[in-house]
């Protein structure tokens, strides 16, 4: 067995340098050779692989041949290998503040497509849309916390709101606790001690202790498990239990409204925007106290709308509020919620959405109409899709390109915006009630329980596939962005998934009454449920 010594000095900058001594009685099994790319020495060429090309003589940067014991005397193969097992937030951020070298390894995007596969399960396509310009690392991250937070959630608190635990929950589980356990503190000892995956070193207390070689397809040995003499005590089990819920659930005291829609605003979740059917708009403070308090009810002076079934979007300092009155009221966030205007649409607007130049409305009339919020007579242009849609527009979503919509004729529709002219229509089976736009992908729900994935890139518009993943009413909210997808349904339940083809479900919150919507943002979701019983706001955040 190998006796490992740490001699830890620290220097006059605050820094630590860790000399490890290792004397061997024998020699450890060897690990499993692995060639370097050029297939001519075991060390990689940094050429390509740092900003700028090669590092210049006088600028001293750690090198693969500087630490002839370290890690980075590794092949960069393997140096990729053990990163693997680090988290990506760890990987994205404490990396590159250990040295230059170790910083590239958030630049590797085959390490990132094997870290997604391996989150997804190596069954499943991802991402389900053009992997050009993707942005891998952001993926994986948001996929690990997304798992962190809602993979084996069963224990939070109330009724309304219960989590379900849907198949393949011990794997996720598993994948959780390696996402949560992994000891980011002790990177810089890792990156710097011995040779290998072979043994792991405290640099800070200075204690000994020797971990078997890690498996993905094993369990990781907590190391608070450990003994005094680095070996695992059968007297417990080697698996930890469960740390505290990674969510809190909070209702916000609607004092019976008939809430109808939701929206986060603000851009960090802690500002929640209400419509219902009473025709009051109310902005919520999710900040204080256990269950929210509310900021303002924006109404008053004849600022109300006269119409129920209120739709939200918003953008910057402004939000808007739409109206079956045929109606789109403007409200200034950075005023309290003072009223800012408002939009007469003609037609009642069922869907909005805020671009940077111009607001979004889609109407009861096959049409969508631009507006320009900045001036008085708001109206842009209104676009009749008489050659696209011969319904109501129930869904739309835009970026500054392309217009995409849904309509109860079971058709889709894209709008080229620069063009000034329909770019391509596409018949359903079923109609799009609810749909996100994000990089090249669009994904939407329809009235029967179906998910719709679809392509967006270079002024071409496909269909790459549908997914039933168990909602069997019409799908009323959801939420996409690279690494997580989020959905919700009249059939009283809220799903989490990772955004693969096929999605995988997480969890199902298990709701009382229909739900009407839901919205994401800086991971906190809100979701707006009710009909058979009282009108409920129900908020999941991070645990403060």
């Amino acid at each position: 067995m190998s006796e490992v010594r740490v001699d830890v000095t620290e220097q006059k900058a605050g820094t630590e340098r860790v000399r490890t001594e290792v004397d061997q009685d024998q020699d450890p099994p060897p690990l499993d050779p692995v060639k370097p790319p050029t297939g001519e020495t075991s060390r990689p060429d940094l050429q390509g692989l740092l900003p700028g090309g090669r590092p210049s003589s006088t600028e001293p940067s750690p090198s693969l041949s500087a630490e002839g014991s370290g890690l980075l005397s590794l092949p960069w193969e393997l140096v990729t290998h053990i990163a693997s097992y680090l988290s990506a937030q760890c990987v994205i951020t404490v990396l590159p503040k250990v040295c230059h070298v170790l910083g590239n390894l958030g630049k590797d995007s085959v390490a990132w497509q094997l870290r997604a596969r391996r989150l997804t399960s190596s069954g499943a396509g991802f991402p389900v849309g053009p992997k050009e310009d993707f942005d891998w690392p952001n993926a994986c991250l948001e996929m690990e916390q997304l798992i962190t937070c809602w993979a084996g959630q069963a224990d939070l608190d109330g009724e309304e709101g219960d989590i379900q635990q849907n198949v393949g929950g011990d794997v996720l589980l598993r994948v959780r606790e390696e996402v949560e356990w992994r000891p980011e503190e002790r990177v810089a000892s890792l990156m710097l001690g011995e040779r290998g995956p072979r043994a792991v070193v405290d640099a800070v207390d200075g204690r000994e202790g020797a971990f078997d070689q890690i498996d993905h397809q094993e369990d990781l040995v907590d190391p608070r498990h450990l003994s005094d003499r680095g070996e695992v005590d059968r007297g417990q089990s080697p698996r930890s239990p469960s740390p505290p819920p990674a969510l809190e659930r909070m209702t916000l005291p609607l004092q019976n409204a008939d809430i109808c829609s939701v929206l986060l605003v603000g851009g960090e979740g802690r500002v929640c925007a209400t419509g219902s059917q009473d025709m009051e708009v109310k902005l919520w403070d999710l900040q204080v106290g256990s269950r929210g308090t509310l900021l303002r009810a924006l109404v008053g002076q004849g600022h109300t709308h006269q119409g129920w079934k209120v739709c939200l979007a918003y953008r910057g300092p402004l939000l808007a509020s739409g109206s079956l009155d045929g109606t789109v009221r403007l409200w200034d966030l950075e005023a309290g919620g003072a009223a800012r205007g408002l939009i007469r649409t003609g037609f009642a607007p069922h869907c909005l959405s805020f671009q940077t130049d111009v607001l979004l409305a889609g109407t009861s009339h096959n049409r969508i109409n631009m507006y320009d919020t900045r001036v008085a007579e708001p109206l842009v242009k209104s676009l009749h899709l008489h050659s696209s849609h011969s319904d109501a527009v129930t869904c739309l979503a835009a970026d500054d390109n392309y217009i995409i919509s849904g309509s109860t004729d079971c058709t889709v529709a894209v709008y080229d915006r620069r063009a000034g002219k329909a770019l391509k229509k596409l018949q359903l089976s079923s109609f799009l009630s609810s749909m996100s736009y994000s990089g090249s992908e669009v994904w939407a729900g329809d009235d029967r329980g179906m998910l719709h994935a679809f392509s967006m890139q270079a002024g071409v518009f496909k269909h790459l596939s549908q997914f039933d993943v168990g909602h069997t009413s019409w799908i009323t909210g959801i939420h996409r962005s690279p690494g997580s997808l989020y959905t919700c349904s009249y059939d009283q339940t809220v799903k989490v998934h990772l955004p693969s083809a096929p999605p995988r479900t997480l969890c199902t919150l298990l709701q009382q009454d229909y739900v009407f919507g839901l919205s994401v943002e800086a991971g906190v979701l809100a979701v707006a449920s009710g009909g058979f019983w009282l009108s409920s706001v129900q908020v999941w955040r991070p645990r403060r």
